[in-house]
């Protein structure tokens, strides 16, 4: 479970990279531009049907584990064991390709 440090969205990572592979023209359209040179990660946003990309530094821990509602939980985890969700082998979507 991560938090987003600007914007406080809870979510759960879903898949990584090891550093930004977002096109340039993204990129740019952010209203911030964290360094591409570090892991960056897909998030499902609780309460939402969205799924960000953010950058490590863009996010924390989150205090405390708790379930989230995301219509896509079901398809990439296959438990919340109260700690954590559980990953399924499900791979996620390539994205930038």
């Amino acid at each position: 479970m991560v938090r987003h440090k600007r914007y406080g969205y809870l979510g759960v990572v879903v898949d990584s990279d090891p550093h930004c592979r977002a096109p340039d023209s993204w990129y740019s359209r952010n209203q911030t531009q964290p360094d591409r040179q570090q892991p960056w990660y897909h998030v499902l946003v609780d309460g939402s049907e969205t799924a960000t990309y953010a950058a490590q530094t863009s996010l924390e821990e989150a205090e405390r584990a708790m379930p989230i509602e995301h219509p896509l939980l079901d398809v990439f985890f296959t438990d919340f064991d109260g700690e954590a969700y559980v990953r399924n082998q499900r791979a996620w979507p390539s994205t930038w390709e």
